[in-house]
């Protein structure tokens, strides 16, 4: 290639730029340490430093724009050197090498002059510098190519150029964490979904501190909520993995030895702490603290203001107090309030102490229909018939609902059809999709088909998952389709992330790349526990970058057991499954009882429900589920009848205009939350009444050939055995790639364009409307009879009046099909009251 075809000025002028950077990176680096000695005494450093060094964030984007996409367009050079893209990249790679010095320099002085410090900023800095000194013999390799082009120079040149792209982009990422926090990027990614933290409850009450004197218990209750506070806001800049201003708020020592601009707290003078005075500034000054989220409230102002004026106490107690708030591990059996008239079931008992604690008064229970149609839809997923409900109607017997609960739950196939959708959900099952075709990935349905079908105790559902077989090793086995992510995802740890989040309602996400910020967990407990799924020791990585330890292997709780760390890897999984199920662990039972809770109400007794450390509305109402749910042999349809046949489960149902109120920590429980059809709800219904979404040949997994049934198979295939399809997601199906917990019942636009003119429910409400029209040719009579299916009613005035002008006459089947839209998309049908 000659050199003419990129134009002589820009080949000057970028050789001068590279000579010149280099130059400046020797001689504007040791001005920059020159400046920072300089003005130590008087804690500024000279104003032009300071203003090239804030110039970093502005060039840096130059080379890993120019040097990323000069080495994509290079793959499109590959079978001929001499294409036309090649001045093109010739001038990106000149511009980016120059660039990276020019950032370089500039970080530099940002980072000796401004307050940045920690493990992250070396890690950036070092990635940096190195990846500015490639482009050194980057641009060299790049005019080898020029005068002597050959097999060797290119694949010299290449191979610089992608190590370049690699570094630029490495060091960017690096500088991310330092600007948006260490998970600003990895956060995002499917296997980190649900990583964030809801924050822990805090009831400040300012008035208790009042006084001359505090005891020692007051002051420990202080401190600790003041160190919330900083764990909270403060941590991502200020502790071992950031150090912001050489400040850290992690320790007692670190705290009272304040950061580069001295001591941040004056000990019984809060009006004259530069802490104080930091986090009363606005939200939009350069000196306000927090930098980056939420301002701190009035309370937690004057929370941390009132403990400095106190003198700053910080008892020897307060050394081994836990930040955050810890869930008990042991299991806790409530005694049960005296019986009331009317309040059978315990779960009411507990329910109405909470109520009088509350001031809230029982309401009305739901009519029959509202709660036949309910836990119908609860327990099997499926409407009742017109039949169903008439019989239930005329039935005069008081413990009718209880019956038909037991009803419900004695309908095997259809049960353990429902409950499919939850389970597959929560362990990744699925019928299709990444990781099959290449074996890497395992379907459990048939082990838990069956498990759900024969109502498997929980604690042998769990050791059969932590210690499988060939039938149920997708869980833990089937995420090493996915491989090594990083140093801080590796098939190990997602497995151990996937344990703990469904398990033990627990996120070890953070501390898989450190010790975590929103829990007391730390990075080599994660890693010990990780260690139980490894065949071999793993090594340690923090921030993806290993530390030269390996790891140990322990249980996160270790009054629980002892792992055998000698043992392989199937002796430790049975180990694990042996210890994680015994009745000391009353977590792992609470962390079931409140998945269901929220199942069959909505919302749990504590949420997020993968945050078990979390407090929930009513401690003793959990602790006595799980204590019931262990002494009933931890059956699950026991668990469920106790709910669905409380008074509390009968309340009318509750709606909330803003999702986020439903994991306030001011949320008060006064009924069922109302909530959406499940997409498979939804599809069961249409495909029931109307004709059928999916066709049998997408039906991936037939329970109904391995068992003998009770009942006979359905006309339709039951939307929890079908491949997801366009349309189930579209109504909230997750892809199952990674642990799902909760599904969103919000409606989104994506579920309104597929009802409006998605092409799957169109198609069979035309069939069903063709269908419909043979079956009942008057209109007056198919009105009459959609309604009933559909509400369990007949039509009202106005309701028949439109409809009778919809059909006209003669209905035609557009005209029915467009009256069997509109009724679906009705909340009466769409959502669980």
């Amino acid at each position: 290639m000659k050199s003419d075809l990129i134009p002589s000025a820009f080949r000057k002028g970028a050789a001068k730029l590279v000579g010149v950077c280099i130059l400046l990176i020797l001689g504007l680096v040791s001005h920059a340490w020159a400046a920072e000695g300089a003005s130590a005494g008087s804690g500024e450093a000279f104003w032009f430093w300071r203003f090239l060094g804030r110039l970093h964030p502005l060039a840096v984007h130059f080379p890993v724009s120019l040097l990323v996409f000069a080495a994509f367009l290079e793959l499109f050079t590959l079978g001929n050197f001499n294409g036309k893209l090649r001045p093109g990249i010739r001038m990106l790679v000149l511009a980016g090498v120059a660039a990276a010095i020019v950032s370089t320099v500039f970080g530099i002085l940002l980072a000796n002059i401004e307050d940045y410090g920690g493990s992250t900023l070396e890690l950036h800095r070092w990635a940096g510098l190195v990846t500015a000194l490639i482009g050194i013999p980057l641009y060299f390799s790049l005019k080898k190519t020029e005068h002597k082009l050959s097999s060797a120079t290119v694949k010299q040149y290449r191979a610089v150029l992608f190590v370049a792209a690699f570094g630029v982009s490495f060091a960017g990422h690096f500088g991310a964490s330092l600007t948006h926090g260490e998970d600003y990027l990895t956060s995002v990614l499917p296997w980190n979904e649900g990583s964030s933290y809801a924050g822990v409850p805090m009831d400040i009450d300012l008035v208790s501190y009042q006084g001359t004197d505090l005891s020692e218990e007051r002051q420990v209750k202080l401190v600790g909520q003041v160190r919330a506070i900083f764990a909270h806001n403060c941590y991502n800049c200020h502790s071992t993995a950031k150090i912001k201003g050489e400040l850290r708020l992690d320790t007692k020592e670190e705290i009272f030895k304040g950061g580069e601009s001295g001591p941040v707290i004056m000990p019984g003078d809060a009006a004259k702490s530069e802490l104080v005075r930091r986090i009363k500034l606005p939200k939009d000054h350069k000196e306000a603290m927090p930098s980056k989220g939420k301002t701190l409230s009035k309370d937690e102002i004057a929370l941390i203001s009132l403990w400095i004026d106190k003198g700053a106490p910080w008892p020897d107690a307060v050394e081994n107090q836990s930040v955050y708030r810890v869930a008990e591990l042991a299991p806790r059996r409530p005694n049960l309030p005296a019986s009331k008239a009317g309040l059978d079931n315990p779960v009411d008992l507990l329910v109405d102490d909470y109520f009088s604690q509350k001031s809230i008064r029982w309401k009305q229970a739901v009519d029959d229909k509202t709660f036949l149609r309910r836990v119908y839809l609860d327990i099997i997923g499926l409407l009742p018939t017109p039949a169903v409900y008439e019989a239930f109607g005329s039935d005069t017997r008081p413990d009718k609902r209880e019956r038909v609960v037991d009803q419900l739950l004695a309908r095997n196939d259809e049960y353990a059809i429902h409950w499919l959708t939850f389970w597959n959900d929560a362990l990744r099952n699925d019928y299709t999709g990444t990781g099959y075709i290449t074996r890497g990935r395992f379907a459990i349905t048939e082990w838990l088909y069956a498990s759900l079908r024969e109502n498997k105790p929980y604690d042998l559902f769990v050791k059969q998952l932590l210690n499988p077989d060939e039938k149920s090793k997708g869980f833990i086995e089937g995420i090493r389709w996915r491989g090594d992510v990083n140093a801080s995802q590796v098939t190990e740890m997602q497995a151990a992330q996937n344990v703990g989040q469904v398990i033990l309602g627990l996120n070890l996400k953070c501390a898989s790349c450190h010790d975590s910020f929103i829990s007391d967990w730390k990075l080599e407990e994660a890693y010990a526990f990780a260690n139980i799924f490894a065949e071999e020791d793993l090594d340690v990585a923090r921030c993806e970058t290993p530390i030269g330890k390996k790891a140990s292997t322990k249980l996160l709780w270790e009054e629980l057991g002892e792992i055998d760390s000698t043992a392989n890897r199937a002796e430790k999984l049975r180990q694990l499954s042996e210890y994680l199920v015994q009745p000391a662990n009353g977590r792992m039972y609470r962390t079931i009882v409140n998945r269901i809770w929220k199942q069959m109400m909505g919302r749990g007794l504590v949420e997020p429900v993968d945050e078990m450390d979390n407090e929930p509305w009513s401690q003793d109402l959990l602790d006595w589920l799980a204590s019931d749910f262990a002494d009933h042999g931890y059956d699950l349809r026991h668990l469920i009848r106790m709910i669905a046949t409380s008074k509390a489960y009968q309340q009318p149902s509750i709606s909330f205009e803003d999702p986020l109120d439903l994991v306030d920590e001011r949320y008060v429980f006064e009924g069922m939350v109302r909530r959406r059809l499940t997409a498979e709800q939804f599809s069961d219904a249409v495909s029931n009444l109307f004709f059928p979404l999916f066709e049998e040949k997408q039906v991936k997994y037939d329970p109904f050939q391995l068992v003998s049934s009770e009942t006979s198979k359905p006309e339709y295939p039951r939307a929890s055995l079908v491949q997801n399809n366009e349309f189930l997601k579209a109504l909230g199906r997750p892809n199952r790639e990674i642990v799902s917990t909760s599904r969103d019942s919000q409606a989104s636009l994506l579920q309104a364009l597929e009802l409006t003119n998605g092409e799957t429910l169109n198609e069979a409400l035309r069939k069903g409307a063709e269908r419909w029209k043979e079956k009942y040719p008057d209109g007056e009579i198919l009105i009459h009879q959609v309604f009933r299916q559909l509400f369990a009613r007949d039509p009202h005035q106005n309701e028949y009046r439109i409809a009778s002008e919809v059909l006209g006459e003669s209905p035609a089947v557009e005209d029915i099909q467009d009256l069997f839209w509109a009724l679906v998309l009705l909340p009466e049908f769409q959502l669980i009251y």
